[in-house]
């Protein structure tokens, strides 16, 4: 079930959602340190992480399922959010060379449609990064934030399922040590909970931070589709600087 785009907005104005925001966007920027001239499109709630790519990417879009509800975004400008569902992402093939999943994946119904409909818009050589509950960690296991929603997952049970949906596995990071509560001295020791927790307590991360790379097999990308959705065929790579979104 998707948690409420509301619920997940005060969250996120919150002392805690602002410093796991912090924790998990050091983690994402240590993954992509550079995302000059990339096409960045996060899928889910990804827009309290989405803000660093707007000054050196080409393009960055957001996406938010409708069973969750949709809020505008950028406050400043031209909006850059849309809401759709899921499977049916209203972007072209192989327009986006970076896709950010967070508050999603542990949400979906169909996560193999979702992740392959990810496939679909990823170009040739594109990254997709998934952030999920840890089904280790203590955030998973109270329901007081959004990390305590859906289905939280182990590392090995993250890396299967990308290998099964045609992503190659490249890096797996974590982040959120610190304990869920809004205590602030909890909230000012949270770096020395991120270095103590990344040297010691590995397994008991809030979040699992899951880079992979696309798959270039077409035969692959047809098999086991349902009933009337179409395939998906890898083009030529002479195709991948056509840009359809104008």
């Amino acid at each position: 079930m998707w948690s409420d785009v509301i619920d997940l907005r005060d969250f996120y104005e919150t002392s805690l959602g602002q410093m796991a925001r912090r924790m998990i966007r050091r983690q994402i920027r240590a993954i992509w340190p550079d995302a000059h001239g990339c096409r960045v499109l996060g899928l889910g709630f990804a827009t309290p992480y989405l803000r660093p790519f707007r000054e050196e990417s080409e393009r960055v879009l957001a996406v938010m399922p409708a069973s969750q509800g949709v809020l505008p975004w950028p406050p400043e400008g031209p909006g850059l959010v849309c809401l759709a569902e899921e499977t049916e992402l209203p972007l072209p093939d192989r327009s986006m060379d970076r896709v950010v999943l967070v508050h999603a994946l542990e949400s979906a119904e169909q996560v193999r449609a979702t992740l392959r409909e990810v496939w679909r818009v990823l170009a040739d050589g594109g990254r997709l990064l998934v952030i999920t509950p840890n089904r280790r960690g203590i955030w998973a296991r109270l329901d007081r934030t959004p990390f305590g929603q859906g289905r939280p997952y182990t590392p090995s049970q993250l890396t299967r399922l990308l290998r099964d949906n045609m992503y190659t596995p490249l890096q797996t990071a974590a982040a959120l040590y610190m304990p869920p509560v809004k205590s602030r001295f909890v909230l000012r020791s949270a770096p020395a909970w991120e270095q103590v927790g990344a040297r010691w307590f590995q397994g008991f991360a809030g979040v699992l931070l899951v880079e992979a790379a696309k798959q270039i097999y077409a035969g692959s990308a047809l098999r086991d589709r349902p009933e009337g959705k179409r395939g998906y065929v890898a083009m030529p790579q002479g195709f991948r600087n056509i840009r359809p979104l104008g």
